[in-house]
């Protein structure tokens, strides 16, 4: 049997990384000053500029030859009939270690600092149904207004004319705007690309990610347009920091809005109005419908739309890609799993009323 010191030292450092990990995790103030607001942004920055400029994903090409690497792996294991199993699963553990290790150095630290709330200085507290249905009636009010000045129709569906590399380039301006009441979201570097699985991600029901290896934006080429200027600007505050699912939500969502372009102010309250009518739907099925009436029918016809679209792409294999998804998120700190991104509801709250929107 054959022994690397070196590939035992890696698989050992593992548990070791993992249990260190766990130390960490309690210690969310630490992570914001020392990681999140120190030695994350030269990292991120870093990446965005050496990788930014590169037309296609240079993580998505880094996916596909890890997943080789691991296939020929197991071809090779049961070829040789498992000889000298031990060492090469040493060696496994060994790549997983260092894999593990660049993925929080590089990016996924973030999902252990301190919640965006205290950031923003929002005293949030547990919202009723009567300031969700008042903060829902006011972003309709919004959703309304600028679907009927691009289509000068009330029963019309937008459609979005854009290609998708002009909307990441318009995208930084509404960063760039939003840094000026919110300098702690400011994005520099942009590095935002479609993804060369885009066609995968869409039968897994995925419109975007970060690869945390490289920092790139991936965004799913395929998605409808109406929603995809808030899913780049959602990929975008993943790179500047925000790891938990909501508050990359939320961030999207001012984003887009602080955005000068109509097609992006109209997703991000179709974004914003998506999230809170589903929450109605789960506390007063009867209002949500009552506020569902009050949508243009232009406004419904894009929902439909989405929906079918996704429907489509329906498969046996989509429910077991979203439990590893769902495992994934409840090991970095976000319990609720998928059910994460849903929580962005209460920010939209603490936001429109601390704006003095409603």
């Amino acid at each position: 049997m054959k022994w690397n010191k070196r590939h035992t030292i890696l698989a050992i450092l593992l548990p070791v990384q993992m249990l260190l990990m766990q130390i960490v995790a309690k210690n969310p103030a630490f992570i914001e000053h020392y990681y999140s607001n120190g030695i994350y942004p030269t990292i991120s920055s870093f990446f965005r500029i050496i990788l930014g400029w590169i037309p296609f994903s240079v993580g998505d090409l880094l996916l596909a030859f890890g997943l080789f690497v691991f296939l020929r792996f197991l071809y090779r294991l049961i070829k040789t009939k498992f000889r000298n199993f031990i060492s090469k699963i040493v060696h496994l553990i060994a790549i997983f270690s260092v894999i593990y290790f660049c993925f929080y150095l590089f990016w996924g630290l973030n999902y252990y600092r301190e919640p965006l709330a205290k950031n923003l200085n929002y005293q949030q507290q547990k919202y009723t149904t009567e300031q969700l249905k008042n903060v829902t009636k006011h972003i309709i009010k919004k959703l309304n207004y600028y679907q009927f000045e691009i289509t000068q129709n009330d029963t019309l569906k937008v459609e979005n004319q854009y290609q998708q590399k002009k909307m990441y380039k318009m995208a930084v301006s509404g960063y760039t705007n939003l840094s000026e009441d919110f300098p702690q979201l400011k994005y520099q570097y942009r590095s935002v690309k479609s993804s060369l699985m885009s066609l995968l991600q869409t039968y897994n029901s995925t419109a975007g990610y970060l690869n945390p290896l490289t920092g790139e934006a991936q965004v799913n080429d395929k998605v409808p347009k109406t929603s995809y200027p808030t899913t780049v600007c959602h990929e975008m505050a993943h790179q500047i920091g925000f790891a938990a699912e909501n508050e990359a939500n939320f961030v999207g969502f001012l984003a887009a809005n602080y955005n000068e372009d109509i097609y992006f102010k109209y997703a991000s309250y179709r974004m914003a109005f998506g999230y809170c009518i589903s929450e109605m739907r789960k506390r007063d099925k009867e209002l949500s419908k009552e506020l569902w009436r009050t949508v243009n029918k232009g406004i419904s016809k894009d929902f439909n739309a989405s929906y079918k679209f996704w429907q489509a792409y329906k498969n046996p294999f989509e429910p077991l890609v979203k439990k590893g998804y769902n495992a994934y998120l409840k090991a970095n700190k976000q319990d609720k799993g998928i059910e994460s991104y849903n929580y962005v509801v209460d920010l939209f709250i603490t936001y429109f009323e601390t704006s003095k929107e409603i």
